[in-house]
C-alpha cells in the first residue's frame, strides 16, 4: 500500500459500489462513492484543481487570499487546500447551510461571511454578489469562482470521467449527475460523449431549481422557488454548464432526497449528505422509466457526516415535514417528540440538576419534563435552572425534583390552535395529554413551524 506524503495526493481515485436496495427496473445502478476524499466530498477535486490553475497562471500568489461563494463543499475543498498550502480563505455561505459544514470550515482556519440564501441574483446580499464585493475591497485576493473557472469541468473531465470508465470496464448507458456549479456534468459530458456519444447525461434537479427545464424544456422561468438540499439546484444557468450537451434531467422533491438518504444508510449502510438524496432518488426515478437494461453510474457526493443535524435529525426531519407519518388530525401532530413513543428527552425523579442541564444543552432544549416512570410529575426550563444555579453553590448537584415546576397546564389532543396560542403567549409550555397519557410539549417553534408548513402549501 502506498504511504503518502501530503493529503493532497489521496483526493481523487474513490471506489465504486453497485446499489442493491433500490427498485431500479431493468437497470443496475453504481455508485462512485465521492464522499471517500479527504474533504469528504466530491469538490475536493475542485478545490485542488481551482488553486493549482491559479498558482501556474499566476492569479494565487503567496500570501494570497482565497474568496469564494459556495454552498459548503467547494469552501471545504478550497479551504483544506488552502490550510495545507498556507493561504487565507474567506468563504461567504448562505445561511440555509448545515452547522457541522460551518464548523468544519471554521476548523480549517476559513473566516465565514454567512449571507441570505432567500435572495435571487443581483441583489447585494446574494452569496455570489457579495464575493465579488469582498473581492473588490481585499488587496492581494482571488476569486475562485467556481461557477465559471474553467478549471472545475477540467478536472472531471480528465480525472472523474476517466476513473468512471476505467471502473465501469467501459460499459455505461448513462450518468446522472447534480447541477451546482455545472463543472462535474459538463466535465463529465465532454469526457463520455467523446468515448460514446450514446452514453446519456441525465441532470437530476432539485424541485424548484430551473436546470430540469432548461434541460428538458429548452428554456426555463424562476419564480423565487427553494429548496432545503444544499449543492445542487440553481436559479440560473452558471457558465460552466454546458446544456447542450445534457440528454434528460429528472426533478426531485426534498421528501424524495430525505427518504432515499434514510434508504441508503439503512440498507446500503452509506452515509451520504443532502444532495446525495438529489442524485440517488433522480438515477432511480431515471432507472425506473426505462425500457430496456442499462448501466447507470451516480455519485455519493458528499458525506452524511455534515449533515446529521438535519438529514439524520428526526426533529429537524418533522419541523420540515420530511417524514411519512400518519397524521391524527389534531394538535398531536405539531408536537416534535413524542413523550409516549419513547422520542422525548426527559429526565427522572432521581436525576440532579447538572444532568438536566447537560441534556437541555446537548438536545439544545429549552424546557425538559420530569418522569416518575411513565408519569409527567414536573417541567423544569432555563429560567429555573438559571435562578436555582445563581442562588446556590451547590443547586447542580441537588436532584430535580427540588426546582421543578409541579403546577401545570395541561391540554388534551382535542385542543385548538386558539388554545394553544393562548397558552404559548403566556409564556408556557403546552403539555399535551390523551386521557391519562403525557404525549409531549409543544413549543413556541412548533406553532411556528406549523404555520409555516400550511403557508407553505397554500
Amino acid at each position: 500500500m502506498t504511504v503518502h506524503t501530503s493529503l493532497l495526493s489521496m483526493i481523487g481515485n474513490t471506489p465504486m459500489l453497485k446499489l442493491t436496495a433500490f427498485d431500479t427496473g431493468l437497470c443496475e445502478l453504481f455508485v462512485k462513492l465521492e464522499s471517500q476524499n479527504p474533504g469528504g466530498s466530491i469538490k475536493d477535486r475542485v478545490g485542488l484543481a481551482i488553486i493549482e490553475e491559479a498558482e501556474k497562471s499566476g492569479e494565487l500568489k503567496p500570501g494570497g487570499t482565497i474568496i469564494e461563494a459556495t454552498a459548503g463543499n467547494t469552501g471545504i475543498g478550497l479551504a483544506l487546500v488552502a490550510a495545507i498550502k498556507g493561504y487565507k480563505i474567506i468563504l461567504v455561505i448562505p445561511d440555509k447551510m448545515s452547522r457541522e459544514k460551518i464548523l468544519h470550515l471554521e476548523g480549517l482556519g476559513a473566516e465565514i461571511v454567512l449571507t441570505r440564501s432567500d435572495v435571487p441574483e443581483g441583489h447585494p446580499e446574494y452569496y455570489q454578489d457579495l464575493a465579488r464585493t469582498i473581492v473588490a475591497k481585499t488587496p492581494g485576493s482571488f476569486l475562485a469562482n467556481q461557477f465559471s473557472n474553467p478549471a472545475n469541468p477540467m478536472i472531471h473531465r480528465t480525472t472523474t470521467g476517466p476513473e468512471i470508465w476505467e471502473q465501469m470496464d467501459g460499459n455505461i448507458d448513462a450518468m446522472v449527475a447534480g447541477v451546482g456549479s455545472g463543472g462535474t456534468i459538463t466535465g463529465l459530458a465532454e469526457f463520455f460523449k467523446e468515448k460514446n456519444p450514446d452514453i446519456q447525461m441525465v441532470a437530476a434537479d432539485p424541485e424548484g431549481s430551473i436546470v430540469a427545464d432548461a434541460v428538458i424544456k429548452g428554456s426555463f422561468s424562476y419564480d423565487g422557488g427553494s429548496w432545503l438540499v444544499e449543492g445542487v439546484g440553481e436559479d440560473f444557468i452558471p457558465d460552466n454548464l454546458n446544456v447542450d450537451l445534457l440528454d434528460d434531467a429528472e426533478v426531485v422533491t426534498d421528501k424524495e432526497a430525505f427518504q432515499t438518504l434514510q434508504i441508503l444508510i439503512r440498507e446500503e449502510g452509506v452515509l451520504g449528505g443532502s444532495s446525495t438524496g438529489t442524485l440517488v432518488a433522480g438515477a432511480v426515478k431515471w432507472c425506473q422509466k426505462q425500457t430496456s437494461p442499462k448501466r447507470v453510474v451516480t455519485f455519493i457526493c458528499d458525506t452524511g457526516n455534515k449533515y446529521l443535524s438535519k438529514a439524520f435529525n428526526k426533529s429537524w426531519l418533522h419541523d420540515n415535514d420530511l417524514l411519512e407519518v400518519e397524521t391524527a388530525g389534531d394538535v398531536t401532530d405539531l408536537i416534535n417528540r413524542r413523550a409516549d413513543q419513547g422520542d422525548m428527552i426527559s429526565v427522572s425523579v432521581s436525576d440532579t440538576l447538572l444532568t438536566a442541564y447537560k441534556r437541555m444543552r446537548a438536545s439544545d432544549i429549552s424546557q425538559i419534563p420530569v418522569l416518575d416512570g411513565e408519569r409527567l410529575v414536573g417541567v423544569l426550563d432555563e429560567e429555573d435552572l438559571l435562578f436555582n444555579v445563581s442562588k446556590s453553590d451547590n443547586a447542580f448537584t441537588q436532584l430535580v425534583t427540588e426546582f421543578m415546576v409541579t403546577d401545570l397546564d395541561v391540554l388534551p389532543v382535542g385542543a385548538s390552535e386558539e388554545d394553544l396560542l393562548n397558552t404559548l403567549t403566556q409564556g408556557k409550555v403546552a403539555i399535551i395529554y390523551d386521557g391519562d397519557t403525557f404525549v409531549g410539549f409543544i413549543t413556541k417553534v412548533d406553532l411556528i413551524n406549523h404555520y409555516r408548513t400550511k403557508i407553505s402549501k397554500n
